[in-house]
């Protein structure tokens, strides 16, 4: 048995956002989204479901999944696997681009309604602690007062969360364990809830079309590439960086060892232009040197 791995753009949105996604996606967010009063998302609706041809552009290395809450709230979930500049800078621009786009001209703005973004990211984003989801909104720096709650930003660290199949506790544990190990397993996991088997049924590849599966081999060849130059790119940046180091101190040994012979001629009364052909050195350069 084999399962589709949901890093990928059409797995995760075959999984969390096809017509039927509607209870695995509704398990999904409230497990690891916390909101106030401990209040749970009841319903939702999908927006932009699955559609296998909106799905065949390779150019992009994410893929987001919109639903509408019961209170009309929006969240916005990325799967991203790739890292790159302005990375950070995309995630609010979007956030931002959702919340400003509920409105058309002259409307009020108490009918803005929230936003959160919910990003999967399959790096480290933030060194700085070991928590797997992170969670920002807009606070006041020193006394942490809430500015207002309709812009959330919750990000989950995949490469963080390293439990085995054996210290799995809870949906949340269940739901991540799933998300980022489904591509190598061979098994349905026992003591799984349904929500989270029902994940696995539908990742199955045995119950993939033909054309299915050929996209998710080209969304999986396609990022294997990205990654591989990435590493490739990096590996050669930390080369060029070692070989300028090495070069700048033998330059600069060299440097030093012809001024040292070109003080001690000096020293010696030695004519300036022999000193210029024992050390290298311009005639001009030896001049600065008297001075």
């Amino acid at each position: 048995m084999k399962f589709l791995d949901i890093r990928t753009d059409f797995a995760f949105k075959k999984v969390f956002g096809s017509e039927d996604s509607k209870t695995r996606l509704i398990s999904f967010l409230n497990s690891v989204i916390v909101f106030e009063n401990s209040a749970k998302i009841i319903d939702l609706t999908i927006v932009d479901p699955y559609n296998i041809p909106m799905l065949k552009g390779m150019k992009d290395t994410y893929v987001d999944v919109k639903a509408v809450l019961d209170n009309q709230s929006k969240v916005i979930i990325e799967m991203q696997v790739l890292n790159h500049d302005g990375f950070e800078k995309r995630i609010l621009y979007n956030a931002a681009k959702n919340y400003s786009m509920q409105l058309r001209k002259s409307e009020d703005y108490h009918l803005l309604n929230p936003i959160i973004a919910l990003t999967i990211v399959d790096f480290i984003m933030f060194k700085e602690f070991d928590k797997i989801i992170s969670n920002f909104k807009l606070i006041e720096k020193k006394d942490f007062i809430t500015y207002n709650d309709d812009l959330e930003m919750i990000f989950i660290e995949l490469p963080k969360f390293n439990k085995s199949l054996e210290e799995l506790d809870g949906i949340q544990d269940q739901w991540l364990y799933f998300i980022k190990n489904s591509g190598s397993l061979e098994y349905i996991p026992h003591d799984m809830e349904p929500t989270v088997n029902s994940a696995f049924e539908i990742s199955n590849t045995a119950s993939l079309s033909p054309e299915e599966l050929e996209l998710q081999f080209k969304k999986k060849e396609f990022i294997y590439i990205q990654k591989a130059s990435l590493a490739y790119a990096e590996q050669k940046g930390e080369l060029r960086g070692e070989l300028r180091g090495e070069l700048r101190g033998e330059l600069r040994g060299e440097l030093k060892g012809k001024i040292e012979m070109a003080l001690s001629l000096l020293k010696m009364g030695v004519d300036i232009n022999i000193i210029s052909e024992s050390s290298g050195l311009s005639v001009n350069e030896i001049l600065k040197l008297t001075q």
